[in-house]
């Protein structure tokens, strides 16, 4: 019941690194990647380098259905070739913070890359309570990006 009351809590607080104490030792999860499943790697892979900008990895597979990326210090992103399905939902997405929402929107603009508000009704940054400034935008298979300017 501790456990979940903390786990509850760290949820709540947003923290990243969840650690606990039991009996045998101390127990520390850390987020390490995020994998997707992709139906075509090389328009996806095309998609987070140069859209996004991520900076791919070496992985160790070298199979030609992973492409690995860097998305933050000591996370990962893996994206994955298979034959899946995402469904895509604004509710489950991944999120990146740039300097400037509006460099990165022009940006989008260049590449013509579609882009739109938390409602979806059109262009213009939706702003969150806590005053961050969003926008969302699809990859290759429907999977929602936000992109914020959170610091």
């Amino acid at each position: 019941m501790k456990v979940l009351l903390l786990f509850i809590t760290m949820s709540i607080l947003g923290t990243p690194h969840l650690a606990f104490s039991q009996s045998k030792g101390d127990l520390r999860l850390t987020l390490n990647h995020a994998a997707i499943c992709v139906r075509d790697l090389k328009k996806s892979t095309d998609f987070y380098r140069t859209v996004l900008g991520l900076e791919e990895l070496p992985n160790p597979f070298q199979d030609g259905i992973h492409t690995w990326f860097k998305i933050g210090p000591a996370l990962q992103l893996h994206i994955i070739q298979r034959d899946c399905n995402p469904v895509p939902n604004k509710n489950t997405h991944l999120c990146f913070s740039v300097a400037s929402l509006t460099a990165f929107t022009n940006h989008l603009e260049k590449a013509k890359v579609d882009y739109t508000n938390l409602k979806g009704d059109g262009k213009d940054t939706t702003l969150r309570i806590d005053g961050v400034k969003q926008i969302y935008l699809q990859d290759p298979d429907g999977y929602w990006i936000e992109i914020n300017d959170a610091k």
